[in-house]
């Protein structure tokens, strides 16, 4: 067996929080057959096994009674192109951020408006990660996984993921799937999003009148850089809470008690708010309570001031859901994984 297992080991440094809680056991999976011995292992020893990526998406409020298994397969590759498109396929492993840049530098386009997202490439199927007009689905193509209950691979599509706003067949079928590898096709001519967010007045404030998708992310990673702490410094999970959506009628009742709420409205009829004005105007955001807090700058943001347990974090988290809930009568869903 080539899978290297440890005892007892702290996961402050694998949780973007910074919780300092401890793993039973934890591992790191570099190719398949190290996942492969990580499910045998603890099959045997007849423990949980908790699965992370770049432990972005996590709140830990306790020791991890499981083996700990972390993705750290990395590889990126072309596996065809054309001269309109590319599909490009990386390792669960790989870092997204790093992974965005690469696809930009190679000439492919799409997932400019992801750029700084923290996490890895196999956790962000799983989220369907969003920002600013774009969501994994956009440009998704394929993934490989492996079934923990039979350790066979299937191959999903993107019709096969049943993706949803921050939601995904993955997501709901948790300690199921396991994601190797995923898939993207990659447009060598932008589309470019700009109509979401500050973006467009970003990119005319850097002096940019006809934007590419690489002036695109620029402008991107300096609006977040702006909004969001940086998890090196501050622990955070990004944004803690998913934006509600609600039915028009709900909408327009809340926008005539409250001129300023902000809404996007969606395809299907109903408003999607923003979580962030909800908080901010509830009065949380700067909230401290001893070192777990509401960011300054960004009321979605819930953040770690130094010695905060995952268990502050939630009790803060269900107060602002409870306070939202009898404010606006909205119901505030968190994004993050408990554990």
């Amino acid at each position: 067996m080539t899978l290297q297992i440890q005892n007892n080991v702290s996961l402050k440094p694998f949780n973007t929080f910074g919780v300092d809680v401890r793993a039973q056991q934890y591992a790191e999976a570099c190719n398949d057959d190290e996942v492969r011995e990580a499910l045998a292992y603890a099959a045997a020893q007849d423990l949980p096994l908790l699965v992370i990526g770049g432990g972005s998406n996590l709140l830990l409020t306790a020791d991890v009674q499981a083996l700990v298994l972390r993705m750290a397969s990395r590889g990126i590759r072309i596996l065809r192109e054309d001269c309109s498109h590319g599909l490009v396929e990386a390792e669960a492993g790989e870092p997204w951020h790093p992974f965005v840049l690469w696809c930009l530098e190679m000439g492919l386009a799409g997932l400019e408006n992801l750029s700084l997202i923290p996490g890895t490439v196999g956790a962000a199927p799983i989220q369907n990660v969003g920002a600013y007009g774009v969501e994994i689905k956009d440009v998704f193509h394929s993934l490989t996984a492996i079934d923990r209950q039979t350790g066979e691979l299937r191959e999903f599509v993107r019709d096969e993921c049943e993706f949803a706003y921050r939601d995904s067949l993955f997501k709901r079928e948790t300690g199921r799937w396991l994601i190797l590898r995923v898939r993207f096709l990659l447009p060598r001519v932008a589309e470019l999003h700009l109509e979401y967010g500050p973006v467009r007045e970003r990119l005319q404030q850097m002096g940019i009148e006809r934007a590419t998708p690489m002036h695109v992310s620029r402008a991107i990673c300096a609006i977040r850089s702006e909004k969001l702490p940086d998890p090196a410094v501050l622990g955070n999970a990004g944004s803690f809470f998913k934006n509600p959506v609600i039915a028009q009628a709900q909408a327009a009742e809340l926008k005539n008690r409250y001129p300023g709420l902000v809404g996007y409205p969606q395809a299907d009829g109903q408003v999607k708010l923003a979580a962030g004005w909800l908080i901010e105007q509830a009065g949380w955001k700067g909230f401290r309570d001893g070192d777990a807090g509401v960011h300054v700058l960004q009321a979605l943001v819930l953040v770690n001031h130094g010695q905060a347990t995952g268990t502050q974090l939630l009790s803060l988290a269900r107060r602002i859901q409870s306070d939202i809930a009898e404010r606006f009568g909205v119901t505030l869903e968190m994004e993050p994984n408990l554990y």
